[in-house]
């Protein structure tokens, strides 16, 4: 919306409510002459009118002094962060730039302002909040890439927006745009939720849930809603008759405390629902009890493990359903036991056990060290986290490949895994060992070969589990694959991946390119850079990366490249005819003979055109002809003729574009020379079967194995059998005895 701000009577009284509030619980965090500087600059802003409602027609001053009380509250928040929110709407009004925000508040301020300004000039690229969305177009996963770029510079910006978006949820309750409302909350849901939670923030996380529930599934929430209240009494009578008895030995045993009951989220009763396939009354664990000690710091872990004793000893507990974050926090601080025990009425009941300590860096999160002026106390393993964020979005130009992968370190649930030296190291669920390898180091990942998981040799595909005692093995001779990428489950691995794949190609592509241009110089032709793009695109390459590429692994022959090169460069040379178009049937081979340069199979006569012997031919390398298969002859541009079996591959298109220049050929006499052969074979990866493959060709004293190639993936092995025999009827006895090996299921002339 565009109009210029009005106060109404209700927004004046509820601003100047807020304001009181609100420097009644930071002004012991604020500078000298703060209070006057910010008045002052919100007076002029004001009465200037630059300031605009929003999209929902909020007022962007209430909004601001009603963020800010809720970082405070919520999150701990003070000084810097509080400015920085009340000088937002000047700073997005004109009034206010980040250079003068420096200078009368503080090099602090500035930053968190320029990170919250960079947020507001991703969202006015569209006329209604973008939703962050798996299915969303590249340009909108590019905005999401920003948004995260905006985050990473200073932690409290995060903070800031997390507080920002419950407060707009709280706010939309009644707008009409039900449209922009539904965008909001998907985003909400999408990123803001799981960006809470990473960050411990657990009460804010499940409020951005439930509200977004509320407006996407009105109905579902509603229907759990009443149920919940419908329960509550009984509910409530169930807990007291659960916590007598506890509260009974704790006191006894001398303990300070005191318990709560929490009723589960709506959002996660409708997850829950959802996952079980169930309604509500199927949703047993509806509640949890939380016990908070206050104790010094030193006798935490003793009392915290006393009073889970305690418990254990009254109820049965379920040892797959505990949680021991005290010996191990979470990597955004959090600690605390959680167990679950059977109560009465055969009902399972969750327990969490803390300190008080424990209890406001689990309500309050990493944010529970701003505690004095926002000055930040070391986060720990969420400075790491924030590098990494940093880290791949550097290595990453697709915006939504960075949105998936962020999404993918958001997981919940962490293991802990140890170094042969004894370091714990924590990873999402579902790391492998390579993931840990490139965690460790790029070169150790690079050469990663597998690993020994509790003196026991894996592969490094092997998922890792707590406890697990990890020894990475590495080999000189090891580089990265491609496939990798769909091995480890980081996005730090993943980019480092990527970048190690992109300097191999360049590092590939620049010896293959001296190989072609040494070819080219030894035939004493001169290579041409125009002629060479067109030469890959003819042969069906895009980037040249991909082209070389072919080169080095084979699939792409260097006398095709030659050849075609040649065929370009003729095209392009003027010729002396009369330029008449002649038909292909006035065409007649000229029966002179070729320089009658030996064959290299000389045992073997090649007839060609009218009983022609003796000229000058090449097997061709796309399709490797052997004795007896059925044969034509192409007469290539430099006079020479190559032979291609009748079923090449190639063979279509020169017959369609080339026809004039194709010549019947056949074998002559009784063969006898050695032809290289490749038969691919697949089958299942059993012991012993490469064995057997190898047994078959060795017992032929006629057949000789040049070379054999085993991949071996998912239970499955693909592999080449390089091998040289005389006649296509030794090759089709071949390919009959490999065939009858057991766990053969394919194999194929290539």
């Amino acid at each position: 919306m565009t109009e210029q701000i009005l106060f109404t009577s209700a927004e004046r009284l509820l601003a100047l409510k807020l304001y009181r509030q609100l420097r009644e619980k930071i002004a012991a965090s604020l500078q000298e002459d703060d209070e006057r500087k910010l008045r002052r600059q919100l007076a002029a802003t004001i009465a200037q009118r630059r300031l605009k409602r929003d999209f929902f027609g909020l007022n962007p001053v209430v909004k601001s002094l009603q963020t800010a009380l809720l970082a405070v509250d919520e999150i701990g928040l003070r000084r810097d962060a509080v400015v920085a929110v009340m000088l937002q709407p000047c700073l997005e009004g004109g009034q206010l730039s980040v250079d003068d925000a420096a200078a009368d508040f503080g090099i602090s301020v500035a930053r968190i302002l320029r990170g919250l300004q960079r947020i507001q000039e991703l969202y006015e690229k569209t006329p209604v909040v973008e939703s962050v969305h798996p299915s969303l177009s590249g340009a909108q996963g590019e905005n999401f890439r920003n948004l995260l770029l905006s985050f990473a510079e200073d932690m409290r910006v995060i903070l800031i927006m997390i507080a920002s978006r419950v407060n707009l949820m709280r706010q939309i309750r009644d707008t009409e745009n039900d449209d922009a409302r539904q965008e909001v909350s998907q985003e909400a849901a999408y990123l803001y939720a799981p960006l809470a939670h990473k960050l411990g923030l657990y009460k804010l996380k499940s409020e951005l849930e439930d509200l977004s529930l509320k407006y996407l599934e009105h109905d579902a929430y509603y229907h759990i809603k009443e149920k919940l209240n419908a329960t509550k009494a009984a509910r409530d009578a169930y807990i007291e008759r659960f916590i007598k008895p506890i509260d009974e030995k704790l006191t006894a045993a001398g303990l300070k405390y005191h318990m709560k009951g929490r009723t589960k989220s709506i959002h996660s009763i409708w997850q829950k629902m959802k996952k079980q396939k169930c309604a509500f009354e199927g949703v047993y664990d509806l509640f949890a009890i939380r016990i908070i000690i206050s104790c010094p710091p030193e006798q935490e872990k003793q009392q915290c493990w006393k009073t889970f004793a305690i418990i254990t000893d009254m109820y049965t507990s379920n040892p797959k359903r505990m949680r021991d974050w005290l010996s191990v926090p979470k990597m955004n601080g959090y600690e605390s036991l959680h167990i679950t025990v059977l109560g009465p009425e055969q009902k399972w009941v969750e327990v969490q056990i803390r300190t008080e300590r424990m209890d406001e860096v689990a309500e309050r999160g990493v944010a529970a060290h701003w505690r004095y002026k926002g000055v930040k106390a070391d986060t720990g393993g969420m400075d790491e986290w924030l590098k990494s964020i940093r880290q791949m979005l550097e290595d990453t130009s697709n915006g939504l490949e960075a949105m998936d992968q962020f999404r993918m370190d958001l997981q919940d649930e962490e293991i802990y895994v140890f170094t042969p030296r004894g370091d714990l190291l924590k990873f999402p669920k579902g790391t492998t060992v390579l993931d840990m390898a490139y965690h460790i180091h790029s070169k150790v990942g690079n050469q990663c070969t597998g690993a020994r998981i509790n003196g026991r040799a894996v592969t490094f595909r092997q998922e890792l589990h707590s406890g697990d005692q990890v020894e990475i093995l590495t080999s000189g001779s090891q580089r990265p694959k491609q496939e990798w990428l769909t091995i480890v489950k980081t996005s730090r691995a993943k980019s480092k991946i990527r970048l190690a794949l992109k300097e191999t190609q360049q590092k590939e592509a620049l010896l293959v390119k001296e190989m072609l241009e040494r070819k080219f110089r030894n035939r004493k032709m001169a290579l041409e850079e125009s002629i060479m793009m067109r030469t890959m695109k003819k042969l069906g390459y895009k980037e040249a990366s991909d082209f070389y590429h072919a080169l080095s692994d084979g699939t792409l022959d260097v006398s095709t490249v030659i050849d075609k090169y040649l065929e370009l460069q003729q095209a392009d040379r003027p010729t002396a005819s009369d330029n008449q178009t002649h038909s292909a049937e006035e065409f007649t081979l000229d029966s002179t003979p070729f320089p009658n340069v030996s064959s290299p199979f000389p045992d073997d006569v090649l007839v060609i055109g009218k009983d022609l012997k003796g000229v000058d031919y090449q097997l061709a390398h796309c399709c490797h002809p052997i004795y007896g298969d059925p044969v034509f002859g192409f007469v290539t541009v430099n006079g020479g003729i190559k032979i291609h079996r009748t079923d090449c591959p190639n063979a279509p298109e020169m017959r369609r574009r080339f026809g004039y220049r194709i010549v019947k050929a056949k074998w002559s006499g009784k063969g006898g020379s050695q032809y290289q052969i490749t038969l691919r074979v697949i089958g299942n990866d059993d012991i012993g079967i490469v064995n057997n493959l190898t047994s078959i060709i060795s017992k032929d004293e006629k057949l000789v194995l040049r070379s054999i190639n085993i991949d071996s993936h998912d239970g499955l092995f693909r592999g080449n059998l390089v091998v040289m025999m005389s006649d296509t009827v030794r090759l089709a006895s071949l390919v009959k005895k490999l065939r009858t090996v057991k766990g053969v299921k394919q194999v194929e002339r290539i």
